[in-house]
Formats: structure tokens, C-alpha cells, sequence
């Protein structure tokens, strides 16, 4: 099987922005995210830059993390404002993402910002994301010693910090989910540099009409999403799938013209609810074991191919499983396109695994010829064949049994319903569990509750439109016991990279 490489051509060909392409965290699906391990592997990739959060430790030092607390990203425990440097010191923060990574330190912020270039880079972007008013001067004054000019925006949902770094001279950036009205005028008036929403957070009207500053946006991540930023074009965006954005980036320079959807899409996977106290379902004859979990099933998705490009293509197809035992026939394939050609193909997939987890991906080779005597060149386009489940919600409440983690898992549930423009979702049956905490994604937003939790619905939701949605709880296996639990009705919990994709939502009436 080949292998994605560059963001265009066998020859290694760059291009470069607008937009602008920084890796958040660094690349957390290859490394443990804000380490240096990390942060150089996006740059390595070819990304124009680097996104990373910074948290103070009781010494003053800027350390990069995103949690306020140590134990999600590292083998410690509490909140980092309460140790102090040589406390962290001995911190472990990558041993949680794989055994290759262990040792790995948490970063100081002088550390990352000796990244300055890159292989293919001679200058490094670096958004630098900040929740604290009071870690503003100490990053203004460390990015000031730095011995060549650097690019910088300090991002931030808090505006004080913004203004901050603003009359220290340092370019700065809102972010929010959803542009809005409220924040284009702030914006305006306090003449920040930059404005950044989540994934589609600019099609909100007030996103529609004119912004006096860099447009941006963080975790653009799907195929559609990178495609929309790509063309619009944002002044630039982070994400979690560089050489996926570099690739689409790519694509829409070589056709500045077309206007099609991504060239390469397929069907989602429709994952039914098996219930695991019952035998399993007829259809799995042992050959695959994982189909006895909850995110299992088969499949015979369509493939549609569109060739963007106005001359002939070859075309190569393969699968890469992700996390999960699956059995394909129909794939890798090969094919040719002629100009502007689209057809359709199918395959056949089986399998899955116990919970929600990385997805498949299909790749995408498109091979050409410029010219006569002209090398080959190609381009390698991913597509997630994604496993999902679709709520229909109206005014009535729903019981949303939740999937089991692993085989034994007791029966868990919650429920949901619409208040108005909320959801309200609450853990009828936590199975035992014990401090438990509700969770609720809607859109990129994760909220968390004790065992109800409330999130508005966004502005734009109308009925019928797929919402990325899920419910869930965690907490602890009882009381005297540390084994931590989650329970899910469907991926994109508890939030992380690796959580798989979150159902969707479809609202069958307006509330």
C-alpha cells in the first residue's frame, strides 16, 4: 500500500499559503500533543507553523499544556498553578500516548519557541494560546528575546488577554465556537490582529459580513471543512490532520476554478446498537471478533470519485483500518478518470471494534502527466470512512442507551431532550458508577455536568441539518476503586483526538 507523504507530488513540491496551516498541539494523533516531540513532527510534515496552550506553574514559569490539571496528558496528578518547576521536572508526558514516547518532558515555553524554522520552512508561525491575564507579560518578554524575528498571535477566549497583549505589541487573536456580532465589533474597536472560530464557526451571519482583521480557524479537521477554508480562503487554520490539509490546500491552488465537493467521499457507517448481555448476532461467524462489540457491523459503502482536474488521471485506491479488526473486499483498486469525470464504486467492510475509536481511512492517489516527457506527478487525498450513529430528536424525551467499553459491561443509559433552544441531557442509569460527571458534545463543544448537563443549540442549527453530537458520562468503577469509567452512546467523547467520530443529531421540528 502506498503511503501519504507530501502535501503534493512524488517530487515534494510545497505550497504554501494563504491559508496558513498550524498543527494544534503539534500532531496529536502521531505524538503526545504540546511536547516538543510533537510540535517538531508538524513542522517536519511541512505545516506552516505550530499551535500550542500554555498554563503557569507556581514558579512562573510558562509550561506548555493544555489542561489546567496534569492527569489527562501526563503520569502526574493536580493542578499545575500549584507545582513548581523542579516539581514537574520529573513529569512523564508522553508514556500515556505510547510506550515509544515515554520520558517525554512537558515543555517550557522557551523550549518551543527555538523552534524557529524547519526543514521546508524558513520562518515558523507560532499560536500561542492563553487563558491566564497574568502569564502575559512573562510570554511577551520570552518572545521578544528571541534572537530572530518570529511570527506570533497569542490566541485567547478571554478578551482581557487579548487586550493585554495587544498594548505590549504582540499581534493577537479572539477565539470563540461561533463568529458573532458582539465579538466583530469588539474586534473592530479594539483593532486586534486576528479572530478565531471552531470548525464552520464562520457561517453564522454575523460571519458572513466584513471582519478588519485575519480571519482563522482551529481544528479543521474533515475533508468539507478543509476544503471551505481552503477556497474562502481563511487567512489560516490549525488542525489535527496536517497532511490531509496540506493536500486539500494543494488541490484547490492546482484548481482554483472548481467548485465541486471533495473528490473523494464515501458513505458513513451506520453503526446499530447491539446490546452486550445478548448472544451475539447471527451474521458474525467468529472470523472477526470484535463484531461482538458495540462499534461493529458490515457494511457495503459507495465510494464517489471526482476528478477535479482538467486532464486525465490514474487513480489508486487502498484502505487503512485504524483502530479496529475489519475484512475488506473490493479494495485497493485502480482506475482512470477522464477530465471532470465522476463515477461511483463499492467495497465491502466487516468488523469494528469494542468502543469508539480511530475510524478507517481510505487513500486516494491521483497520478498524472503535465506534459510530454514530463514526470509523473500525484496527489494523495484521505477520506475517513467514518462510524456513526443518527438520533432523530423531536419535543419528546429519548432514552439513549449507551454502548459498552468492553466485554462485561453492565447496561447504561441517559436521557435527552429539547428546552427551548438547549439540550438537556441527563444519566438515568450510570451502572454503578460512582462521581459521576454527564457529558454532552454538540458541534466541536464539550460540556460537562454533574449528572444532568444543558448546551444551546448553535445559531445556525435548523431542522434537518446533521449536527456532530453525542452523549456520555465518566467517572469511577465504585468507591474504594482508581479504574477510571466512560460510558458513550457514540464517538467524539470525551473530546480527544482518538475518541472516534460523535454521532449526529437531526432535529425533526424547531423547538
Amino acid at each position: 500500500m502506498f503511503k501519504a507523504r507530501d502535501g503534493i507530488g512524488e517530487r515534494g513540491e510545497q505550497v504554501e499559503g494563504p491559508p496558513w496551516i498550524l498543527g494544534h498541539r503539534g500532531t496529536p494523533r502521531e505524538a503526545p500533543e504540546n511536547t516538543l516531540v510533537s510540535l517538531r513532527r508538524a513542522l517536519d510534515l511541512g505545516l506552516d507553523g505550530v499551535e500550542y496552550d500554555l498554563h503557569g506553574c507556581a514558579s512562573g514559569e510558562p509550561v506548555v499544556i493544555h489542561d489546567e490539571t496534569l492527569e489527562r496528558t501526563t503520569d502526574g496528578h493536580g493542578a499545575v498553578a500549584l507545582l513548581t518547576l523542579p516539581e514537574l521536572a520529573g513529569i512523564d508526558a508522553g508514556g500515556w500516548f505510547s510506550k515509544r514516547f515515554a520520558g517525554e518532558p512537558l515543555p517550557l515555553l522557551e523550549e518551543a519557541l527555538e523552534l524557529t524554522e524547519s526543514p521546508l520552512r524558513t520562518s515558523v508561525l507560532h499560536m500561542i494560546e492563553l487563558k491566564d491575564p497574568a502569564l502575559v507579560s512573562e510570554v511577551v518578554r520570552q518572545v521578544r528575546q528571541v534572537p530572530r524575528p518570529l511570527p506570533v498571535r497569542i490566541a485567547s477566549f478571554d478578551r482581557q488577554v487579548c487586550l493585554e497583549a495587544r498594548d505590549l505589541g504582540l499581534p493577537s487573536m479572539l477565539l470563540t465556537v461561533d463568529a458573532d456580532e458582539d465579538d466583530r465589533r469588539f474586534v473592530r474597536d479594539a483593532r486586534l490582529a486576528a479572530y478565531g472560530t471552531g470548525p464552520g464557526g464562520w457561517r453564522t451571519r454575523a460571519g458572513r459580513a466584513e471582519w478588519e482583521c485575519e480571519r482563522w480557524s482551529w481544528s479543521v479537521d474533515t475533508p468539507d471543512e478543509l476544503l471551505a477554508a481552503c477556497r474562502w480562503p481563511l487567512f489560516g487554520f490549525n488542525t489535527n490532520h496536517p497532511l490531509r490539509a496540506l493536500a486539500v490546500r494543494a488541490l484547490v491552488q492546482m484548481t482554483p476554478d472548481d467548485d465541486g465537493p471533495y473528490p473523494v467521499r464515501v458513505d458513513p457507517l451506520e453503526v446499530p446498537l447491539v446490546d452486550p448481555t445478548q448472544p451475539r448476532p447471527a451474521e458474525d461467524d467468529g472470523r472477526t471478533g470484535a463484531l461482538h462489540g458495540g462499534w461493529s457491523g458490515s457494511w457495503k459503502p459507495r465510494i464517489r470519485l471526482r476528478n477535479p482536474f482538467g486532464f486525465r488521471v490514474e487513480l489508486a485506491l487502498a484502505l487503512a483500518p485504524g483502530g479496529g479488526a475489519f475484512e475488506v473486499e473490493g479494495l485497493p483498486v485502480e482506475l482512470e478518470l477522464a477530465p471532470n469525470e465522476e463515477t461511483e464504486l463499492g467495497f465491502s467492510l466487516r468488523g469494528g471494534s469494542w468502543s469508539p475509536g480511530e475510524d478507517p481511512l481510505l487513500y486516494a492517489r491521483f497520478v498524472w502527466r503535465s506534459g510530454p516527457g514530463r514526470p509523473h506527478e500525484s496527489l494523495i487525498l484521505e477520506a475517513p470512512v467514518v462510524r456513526v450513529r443518527t438520533l432523530r430528536l423531536g419535543r419528546d424525551t429519548v432514552r439513549l442507551p449507551l454502548l459498552a467499553e468492553r466485554p462485561g459491561d453492565p447496561e447504561a443509559s441517559m436521557t435527552l431532550r429539547r428546552r427551548g433552544r438547549d439540550l438537556l441531557s441527563v444519566v438515568e442509569n450510570a451502572a454503578g458508577a460512582v462521581d459521576v460527571r454527564a457529558l454532552l458534545r454538540l458541534g466541536v463543544h464539550v460540556q460537562r455536568g454533574a449528572r444532568g448537563v444543558r448546551m444551546p443549540l448553535p445559531e445556525w442549527a435548523r431542522p434537518g441539518e446533521l449536527l456532530p453530537f453525542s452523549v456520555g458520562f465518566e467517572g469511577r468503577a465504585d468507591e474504594h476503586g482508581e479504574r477510571a469509567v466512560l460510558r458513550r452512546w457514540a464517538g467524539g467523547l470525551p473530546g480527544d483526538v482518538k475518541s472516534g467520530e460523535p454521532g449526529r443529531l437531526i432535529l425533526d421540528d424547531e423547538a
